[in-house]
């Protein structure tokens, strides 16, 4: 989960990605400056398009700091404000020259109403209208250079979050519940899998190849029954909005988000990278909203969303990939809340509570980590992940990791809000976050390790028995 250095062919894709929508951008250019002119436009755009360009030129050092403090590549921000400072002087050049024109317009006129000659004004109207239309062209490629270096910066981590380089730096914060003692010889997930033939392995790996499962009568049964379970708690319990999103998903869609440009390799594209499956139903969902505008009286929404996940795993080579721990598809219920900024981090807490309590109820033990600077995800400021104990395994397996991404994805989906008060009649970014409600794969693990009996059968926790109609 550590950041790398965005690689070059990393910073082509947001290269093209951006030329690819540059049409579209042109045009809202070209109709919006007429009347705000091109400095106002621009400004505007970059401000609703990613990182803030404004609190890069007011605090690099603090943000250069925040960004070392994960690892991350600190002097493309250096990179980023030669390339504003150059735009910007074009900009004002470009604008300084249409002035010019303007007044040279006026002398024309004002000759030719006269009956005197203007031609050697109108020859420097030709000039300048020449200069500004190479200027505009050159502030324009130096504009996308500049948004193709800014999608690959990821956000600052907050200020209290605990520093360190790798997941061996993450704190516990808390943990629930004690670990299965046995009286007997746990077996792992695989065997009980296999004893009680509730995942084909082989049959899936026939069809789809390795990191595939064909879940089968009783283990059909049963992850049915804990996909309805988590959507019930959530929608009935915590006060979210079930939806049932689509599972492809277009490109901008992936940029809002952040899972593009720097993790395309773990994406699954189609047409040429024009739509992607689903990696999460976090994606969907967050951009449900995408360049609207709220009003605070919206806020806060939450949404919970069942979808199968797709992630090609680029980066596992050496990992842990036994049975159903890590895996191409797998089932997931999302939590996702859009919020206020100033009520962020206690949400963040209550999504953190909202995926403990399905352990809990579950009667499953499990630790809270919260994630370190240098572990921390691309677009998030605040994580914690929740570990639930599989006692046939003998390790914690990350289930939910719970995200504050403060503006951050907000900006590159142009999702704002604004109230009634005198405070808040100005647009203002909304705060957007997320956390698994629970991912489940790694809940199957360990419910079945935790419940397996001396005399080879699997109990059903009370909480699920309703779902499953059976207690084993």
């Amino acid at each position: 989960m550590r950041d790398k250095d965005l690689s070059f062919r990393d910073r082509i894709h947001s290269s093209f990605f951006l030329f690819r929508h540059a049409t579209n951008l042109a045009r809202v250019i070209r109709s919006a400056r007429v009347k705000l002119g091109l400095q106002f436009v621009l400004e505007a755009l970059y401000s609703a398009y990613m990182l803030d360009i404004k609190r890069l030129r007011d605090e690099p050092d603090v943000i250069k700091e925040r960004l070392q403090t994960r690892s991350a590549d600190s002097t493309i921000v250096d990179e980023i404000l030669e390339l504003d400072q150059d735009r910007r002087k074009k900009i004002s050049r470009v604008e300084e020259l249409k002035a010019e024109r303007n007044t040279i317009s006026k002398e024309v006129g004002a000759r030719k109403s006269k009956g005197e000659s203007a031609d050697d004004l109108l020859s420097g109207m030709k000039e300048k209208s020449d200069l500004i239309t190479q200027l505009d062209q050159e502030a324009n490629e130096v504009d996308a250079k500049q948004k193709a270096l800014l999608l690959t910066i990821p956000n600052p981590p907050h200020p209290d979050c605990p520093i360190g380089a790798t997941a061996d730096e993450n704190p516990e914060v808390s943990r629930w519940g004690d670990k299965k003692d046995f009286s007997f010889q746990a077996k792992d997930h695989v065997a009980l899998c296999e004893t009680h033939q509730l995942v084909d392995f082989e049959a899936a790996a026939k069809i789809s190849g390795s990191g595939y499962a064909v879940y089968k009568g009783a283990g059909a049964k049963l992850e049915r029954a804990l996909i309805q379970f988590l959507l019930d708690l959530h929608t009935g319990d915590h006060g979210y909005t079930e939806l049932s999103p689509p599972f492809l998903i277009r490109e901008e869609c992936m940029v809002g988000t952040g899972q593009l440009p720097k993790f395309r390799e773990d994406m699954y594209g189609l047409d040429g990278d024009q739509a992607f499956l689903a990696p999460t139903a976090e994606v969907p969902v967050t951009n449900l909203h995408r360049e609207e505008m709220l009003k605070s009286d919206d806020l806060p929404i939450q949404y919970a969303a069942y979808t199968p996940c797709f992630r090609r795993e680029a980066g596992s080579a050496g990992k842990e990939t036994k049975g159903l721990t890590r895996m191409h598809q797998f089932d997931k219920v999302e939590l996702v809340q859009i919020v206020h900024p100033s009520q962020s981090y206690e949400v963040l807490e209550n999504i953190r509570t909202h995926a403990q309590t399905v352990l809990e109820k579950l009667g499953l033990h499990y630790r809270t980590i919260e994630l370190c600077t240098g572990d921390l995800g691309f677009g998030a400021a605040k994580c914690y992940d929740i570990e639930v104990w599989a006692p046939g395994a003998e390790s914690y397996l990350e289930v939910s990791s719970c995200s504050n991404f403060l503006d951050f994805q907000a900006r590159r989906m142009n999702l704002r809000f604004k109230g009634v008060t005198p405070e808040e009649k100005k647009p203002q970014f909304c705060h957007t976050l997320n956390g698994s409600g629970t991912a489940l794969p790694r809940l199957f693990i360990a419910l079945i390790e935790t419940y397996q009996q001396e005399d080879g059968s699997i109990l059903i926790p009370d909480a699920l028995q309703p779902y499953f109609h059976a207690d084993r």
